[in-house]
C-alpha cells in the first residue's frame, strides 16, 4: 500500500469513526443509551448468526446432492450451487459486518462509562459502578472472542466451496463430481465445527444479553 493509499483509508477512518459517534450520539439525544443500542446489535448479531448457520447447513445438503448428481442437466445443477455459494458469501460477510458493530458502539460504551466513575463523590458507589464495568467488559471479551472464533471458521469452508464450484462450471463433467466426493467428508467435517462455534457463540450472545438486562 502506497503513502497516498494509506492516508485516504486513514482519513477514511477517522470519517466513518466520527460518523459512527454522532449517529449514537443522535440515538441518545432521543433516549436511545449506548447500552441498549450494544443490546440490540449482539441481538442482530446473534440472528445474522442463525441464520448464517442454516444456510451453511443448506450449502452442504446442496453439494452432497451434486455428488449423487445421476444424470440431467449439470448446468442448472452448476447453477443451483453457485447460488447457494453466493448465498452463503453474503451471510458471512453479514457476519463480519455485524462483528463490527459491536465492537464500535462497545468501545464508545466503556469509553463513556469510564469517563463517568470518575464523576463520582460516593466512593462506594464509584467502586460498584467500576466492579460492574469490569464485569460487562470480561463477558464482552468472551463474547466477541467467541463470535470472531466462529467468524474465522466461514473463510476456509467458502474457499472450498468455491473451488469445486469453479471447477464444475469450467467442466461439467464426471470428473467435476468425482472432485467434489472427493472433498466431501472433509466439508461436512468443516461445517460441522463452524455449526457447533456459531451455536456456542450463540449461546453467549443469550447470556451477554441477559446480563445486560440486569445491570
Amino acid at each position: 500500500m502506497t503513502y497516498l493509499n494509506r492516508l485516504l483509508f486513514l482519513l477514511l477512518l477517522l470519517m466513518l469513526t466520527a460518523c459512527s459517534t454522532v449517529y449514537l450520539e443522535g440515538l441518545e439525544k432521543i433516549g436511545i443509551p449506548k447500552r441498549d443500542v450494544m443490546v440490540y446489535r449482539v441481538e442482530k448479531a446473534r440472528d445474522t448468526q442463525q441464520e448464517t448457520k442454516e444456510q451453511f447447513k443448506s450449502a452442504l445438503e446442496h453439494f452432497t446432492a451434486v455428488t449423487n448428481f445421476q444424470g440431467g442437466d449439470l448446468e442448472a445443477t452448476y447453477k443451483r450451487l453457485n447460488d447457494t455459494y453466493e448465498a452463503s458469501v453474503s451471510k458471512a460477510d453479514e457476519v463480519r459486518s455485524r462483528i463490527a458493530d459491536i465492537e464500535s458502539v462497545s468501545e464508545a460504551l466503556f469509553a463513556e462509562w469510564k469517563q463517568e466513575i470518575t464523576q463520582y463523590s460516593n466512593v462506594s458507589l464509584k467502586q460498584s459502578s467500576q466492579k460492574k464495568l469490569e464485569s460487562t467488559q470480561a463477558h464482552y471479551r468472551q463474547l466477541i472472542a467467541s463470535m470472531k472464533e466462529a467468524e474465522s471458521k466461514m473463510e476456509p469452508i467458502l474457499r472450498v466451496f468455491q473451488d469445486h464450484v469453479m471447477f464444475l462450471k469450467h467442466n461439467l463433467n464426471a470428473r467435476a463430481i468425482a472432485s467434489l466426493k472427493g472433498e466431501l467428508g472433509a466439508i461436512k467435517s468443516d461445517v460441522s465445527t463452524l455449526i457447533a462455534s456459531m451455536e456456542h457463540s450463540i449461546n453467549e450472545a443469550n447470556a451477554f444479553i441477559t446480563t445486560m438486562s440486569d445491570k
